[in-house]
């Protein structure tokens, strides 16, 4: 399952998402907002979006103005590995080596076809399985507890 969530700022490109994920038949919900509110607040839908997360399948996608917000927000969740991602190489390693699970867009700086392409490549990529990178994941949830 795809979890989608937005602010003000990014709720046209979520939209855009949504459009994409029906067309590919892709499972998703969207976790909010159901509207445009110029207003909103991203830590609500960063923490929806997280705590939605309780399949090692399951990933997430936030967009805000930037995607520092809802990054930040997103990882004070246990067990979220939240990204900011601006490119498909950085998503390629992002879930390659790090098996993150929550892709962060900043919609002011990408393009939709850009965004795309990086979310595409977030869906696409599998986690390694690396012994390397098993153990530093395994280092991270300890800083959870």
């Amino acid at each position: 399952m795809i979890y989608l969530g937005s602010d003000h700022r990014g709720y046209e490109l979520k939209e855009f998402f949504k459009g994409y994920l029906k067309d590919a038949q892709i499972a998703f919900q969207d976790m909010g907002p159901s509207t445009y509110v110029s207003d909103d607040d991203y830590p609500v839908y960063s923490e929806k979006v997280a705590r939605a997360l309780e399949n090692e399948s399951d990933k997430g996608v936030l967009i805000c103005g930037g995607g520092h917000g809802v990054c930040v927000t997103a990882n004070k969740i246990k067990g979220v590995r939240a990204s900011l991602m601006d490119s498909t190489n950085s998503a390629k390693v992002g879930r390659n080596d790090d098996n993150i699970n929550v892709l962060c867009l900043g919609a002011d700086f990408v393009t939709k076809d850009q965004a795309l392409d990086i979310l595409k490549t977030f869906l696409e990529t599998p986690f390694s399985g690396a012994n390397r990178h098993v153990r530093r994941i395994e280092q991270i949830k300890k800083l959870e507890s």
